[in-house]
């Protein structure tokens, strides 16, 4: 079975986290622009962090044979430095139109603020102008609240929920989130939030349409394997392959490639993995170290 990880943060991880990936057969990831642990307190932070995104961080990916897209937009942590936040919607624009983004993200609420808010609706209405997806994240803390809070929100700015994936999701929201037509996204971290059995257990209950697994795995505890790991207890569990594959790539497939830029064409016929190339004079090697040169003749074939 073939996996997209469609919330993940590379540039917390390591190659091992790459090569584990490919090994577990996903094919193609998503990194959503985030809050990397300490506040950034300039503008040229934002700018070097969205360039990687765009720029190394794929190239990095492809040098293992992973496909790799982003999102691009000012989370909700640090839209509360309100000063810096209106820098940021000055930037976001250049960015997001570049080859590689897929959505408008991840926003929404962290602790509710009206300068969150603020930040958030400028954000919705990027998206609207340039016909992205948005990515929501909804907040740690009085989830449901804060959830309830974004759909109404999205949905007093006009944006169909077609084009909205919703994530970090739980039992106490999902629910809601289906029944209003939105893309429903669970973040599997391990022995919080949502874990892999829990995940399973509400599967059973509402089904495969519009839910989306993925690992958001970051610089904190959190597991790479996410996605193809809740899916081999799914099938231990019972549940059947196409649904499976529904809810740990296709789903995503289906609301990512509203931007234009997702394609599974991409990863089903890759380039050659060849790890003399170099980024900006920059290889993921080091001295000594052998190249990874794959054979054209066996590059498109599916493993």
């Amino acid at each position: 079975m073939l996996y997209v990880d469609p919330h993940i943060h590379m540039v917390s991880r390591t190659t091992d986290d790459y090569e584990l990936l490919a090994a577990s057969g996903v094919k193609a990831i998503i990194e959503p622009a985030f809050w990397q642990g300490q506040a950034r307190t300039q503008i040229g932070s934002f700018q070097d962090y969205f360039s990687s995104l765009v720029g190394w961080e794929r190239f990095r990916a492809a040098q293992f044979g992973i496909r790799h897209y982003c999102t691009m937009g000012l989370n909700s942590k640090e839209a509360n430095n309100e000063a810096l936040a209106e820098q940021v919607m000055d930037l976001l624009p250049l960015f997001l139109t570049k080859e590689g983004v897929v959505a408008v993200g991840e926003i929404g609420y962290d602790d509710q603020t009206p300068t969150e808010d603020k930040f958030f609706r400028k954000q919705l209405e990027m998206a609207k102008e340039v016909g992205l997806p948005v990515l929501i994240h909804t907040p740690h803390r009085n989830k449901k609240q804060g959830t309830y809070r974004s759909i109404d929100v999205i949905e007093e700015h006009g944006i169909p929920p077609h084009m909205v994936v919703i994530d970090h999701n739980n039992e106490e929201t999902y629910r809601e989130v289906l029944d209003r037509g939105y893309w429903c996204a669970f973040t599997i971290y391990p022995g919080t939030k949502m874990g892999n059995e829990r995940m399973v257990d509400i599967l059973k209950v509402a089904g495969p349409e519009r839910v989306i697994v993925d690992s958001s795995a970051d610089w904190g505890k959190s597991d790479v394997l996410a996605v193809p790991k809740t899916a081999k207890l799914a099938a231990e569990r019972g549940i059947p392959r196409d649904q499976i594959e529904l809810v740990c790539y296709r789903n995503a497939i289906a609301a990512y490639s509203q931007s234009g830029q997702f394609t599974e064409a991409d990863w089903l016929n890759p380039p050659v993995v060849d790890q003399r190339n170099l980024f900006e004079g920059n290889s993921v090697l080091r001295g000594g170290q052998s190249p990874r040169i794959d054979d054209a003749n066996e590059a498109n074939i599916i493993r």
